[in-house]
């Protein structure tokens, strides 16, 4: 029988999260009826600088509710780092931890599945979406486009898996080790190396309000995924430029026999294609160049992921 803490970050959640507390107390007390998890285990809401009533609820759900604990973070610190701030202090506290959104759109079924898994010695275990019908055509589209782009780039990752799993105390003191300051957790924690298992994780419709997970966070996140495990876009520029080159050694033949020919026919489209070709080509270098070095200058600063306002 295992101490388990559920880890959700929450930002602006106010309209789903008493739901969720009373969603989670019935999946834990249906736990600790059957002997998978203890009684004194836990919820931890992490409110990652909510501009609404969101602490203001943990807060009166903790007075009523035995199994709620609370974290507030001081500020908005993004979904990556708050999930971090809920495992780093949660690992104090249980033997697993679940990490899992506050909207409670992946399957609550899935967790007892987990926690057998992590009986039968498995360090971490991922929750893998079988179907996202909940989710609209386009981020079912562009999720599979960026798993398939991450293989191609040389990240391990696992496919259709997002942030709901399962991390031994082990797993999450191995992870906090690791000093990233550009969180992608989903290319970190299988880079630990421990025994993995993988659950059907079947995705339902958010009981009220709307997702805060924008189209410019996930393609954020998308970038993170990419430029903080892989080089490969660096040497896509060579290669591109080593194209460029060829091409260009194409044309200065062709150039050459229409002058022998007496072919060659005076103008400035080509002049002008070719420097906006070039021009194009130098700019997209120097941008992927420069995401490198912004992300070099972000980690040797070395500052903290998170500042904890309170715990309750």
């Amino acid at each position: 029988m295992i101490r388990l803490a559920t880890v959700s970050p929450c930002y602006n959640e106010e309209l789903v999260l008493e739901s969720s507390v009373g969603r989670l107390t019935s999946l834990f007390n249906e736990l600790i009826a059957k002997g998978k998890i203890s009684a004194d285990s836990m919820m931890v809401f992490v409110n990652d600088g909510s501009r609404d009533r969101t602490w203001q609820i943990i807060e009166e759900q903790h007075t009523k509710n035995k199994f709620v604990r609370g974290i507030n973070l001081t500020r908005n610190v993004g979904h990556q780092n708050a999930i971090m701030a809920g495992m780093m202090t949660a690992r104090q506290w249980a033997d697993a931890v679940i990490t899992i959104d506050a909207d409670l759109q992946d399957d609550l079924n899935a967790i007892e599945k987990m926690i057998d898994a992590f009986d039968e010695g498995s360090e971490i275990v991922y929750g893998v979406k079988v179907q996202r019908k909940a989710d609209p055509l386009l981020k079912r589209v562009s999720a599979e486009a960026f798993y398939k782009l991450q293989a191609s780039m040389g990240v391990e990752s696992i496919m259709n898996h997002a942030d709901f799993r399962l991390m031994s105390r082990r797993a999450l003191d191995l992870l906090s080790q690791y000093g990233e300051r550009n969180l992608y957790l989903r290319g970190l924690i299988p880079l630990l190396g421990l025994q993995t298992a993988q659950v059907d994780d079947v995705i339902s419709e958010r009981t009220a309000g709307v997702s805060k997970y924008t189209l410019s966070k996930m393609l954020t996140l998308a970038l993170n995924g990419i430029t903080s495990f892989s080089t490969k876009p660096l040497y896509f520029i060579v290669y591109m430029g080593m194209f460029f080159l060829f091409i260009s050694f194409c044309i200065g033949i062709y150039v050459i026999h229409a002058l022998v020919a007496g072919t060659a026919v005076p103008g400035w489209a080509s002049l002008i294609l070719s420097i906006w070709l070039v021009g194009g080509f130098i700019l997209i270098s120097i941008g992927t160049v420069g995401v490198y070095i912004g992300r070099i200058y972000s980690e040797v600063k070395g500052r903290p992921l998170y500042n904890i306002k309170e715990v309750i």
